[in-house]
């Protein structure tokens, strides 16, 4: 969480006050949700004609998914850097989660996704991890190329952008998460935004049970059909509003603190992982590349003793294709019928999973280093950190 205050407070308790707590609330002619408040805005902010407020950013990618019509007999392409959530999304609808490789920048590299599809594949899935952006035009050219869509998961770079482009409103439809540890957060929630107007209302219909019964079900195109519950309530939303208002400028900050970064370490030899748009990257972390994991490893402890907080993406299991136990063992639900491993319709997939399927991922991320930034860190403690790094970086040349 990187800030939250008195505002989303008060937004909070003047909801509760209301005691109108649920979205689906009769109200007087003209008077909107604080939902559909925060979709109105969000989609504003993101450049897209239409969005929705849902529970999570696992809940975004499935109703993602459901948008484009992907179920039984598909296949998606996903990285093998991401959140376990992206393909268990895809196994939820029923379909088969293709892990392809990532590249220098640690994001899906379009070249391997281009090898992994198939005439089964429907979407890939491109994750701006850690607020760096994914290759968009990489991507978008090969799904153009082969007839696939694009499902952005841009559940960690809510307000990034690429090409002067909102992340998530590149591709046919863009999920968002605002759960604990994002740049806008509610503790849980998530959004989808699309410009197709029929991946918005199957969105819509999959995200509430209750569509047949709802005022909006005039408006709908397509007629209901069983969705699941994926509803935001109105107090999320009100703080959600509050969030919206902060982002720009909190990535502002981030940015001119990762420059300052950038700028005092650009003679210390130390390499700045590869950035597919770096005006637009959400600046959350520094992300640096070593020649080997010794060498990556070694800098961290030095870092370590000069007082500076330093991780590596390998260790973070549950980010890293080989820690998807449950993904690997192909045990898609908890019930064989629903398992898509086992459908009939997927019986025809060629896809198969082991941990060492992509040593190019495994090898990239052990070479890595992150070293976190946070928007109010003072003047003081920036050029303390920047001097740790500088110091922890002489240490690395003196001892090669």
């Amino acid at each position: 969480m990187l800030k939250i205050g008195q505002q989303e407070a008060k937004a909070a308790a003047k909801v509760i006050l209301s005691r109108n707590l649920i979205r689906f609330l009769e109200r007087k002619a003209g008077q909107l949700s604080e939902c559909a408040k925060f979709e109105r805005e969000f989609s504003e902010k993101m450049g897209t004609k239409y969005a929705l407020v849902v529970t999570s950013g696992t809940g975004a990618l499935i109703c993602s998914l459901a948008g484009l019509g992907i179920g039984p007999g598909d296949e998606v392409i996903v990285p093998a850097y991401t959140f376990m959530a992206t393909p268990v999304a895809v196994l939820a609808v029923g379909a088969i989660p293709v892990i392809a490789d990532i590249d220098e920048s640690l994001m899906l590299d379009p070249a391997d996704a281009e090898a992994k599809i198939t005439s089964r594949t429907k979407a890939i899935i491109p994750v701006h991890m850690v607020g760096l952006a994914s290759n968009m035009d990489g991507i978008v050219r090969v799904a153009r190329k082969r007839g696939v869509k694009v499902l952005e998961d841009a559940c960690q770079a809510d307000g990034g952008s690429y090409g002067g482009k909102r992340l998530g409103s590149i591709g046919d439809v863009g999920a968002y998460s605002f759960n604990y540890y994002k740049n806008i957060t509610c503790g849980e929630g998530g959004a989808v935004v699309t410009n197709d107007p029929t991946v918005y209302e199957r969105a819509i219909i999959h995200h509430d049970p209750g569509t047949a019964f709802r005022s909006h079900r005039a408006d709908l195109r397509i007629a209901p059909f069983t969705g699941l519950h994926f509803r935001m309530n109105e107090i999320l939303a009100a703080v959600l509003r509050v969030q919206l208002r902060r982002v720009d400028g909190l990535l502002a900050r981030l940015r001119e603190q990762k420059a300052r970064f950038v700028d005092a370490l650009a003679d210390t030899g130390l390499k700045l992982l590869p950035n597919n748009d770096p005006e637009g990257d959400c600046a959350t972390v520094l992300a640096l590349s070593f020649p080997s994991e010794k060498e990556a490893r070694r800098y961290m402890s030095l870092l370590a003793s000069e007082g500076v907080d330093s991780e590596t993406p390998i260790d973070s299991d549950r980010h890293i294709y080989s820690n998807w136990d449950p993904i690997l063992a192909r045990r898609g639900s908890y019930h064989p019928a629903l398992n898509a491993f086992a459908r009939p319709e997927n019986a025809a997939s060629e896809v198969e999973y082991s941990e060492d399927m992509c040593p190019r991922t495994l090898d990239l991320l052990s070479r890595a280093v992150f070293i976190d930034l946070h928007p109010d860190s003072t003047a003081a403690a920036v050029r303390k950190k920047i001097d740790g790094c500088k110091r922890a970086a002489d240490g690395l040349a003196a001892k090669q």
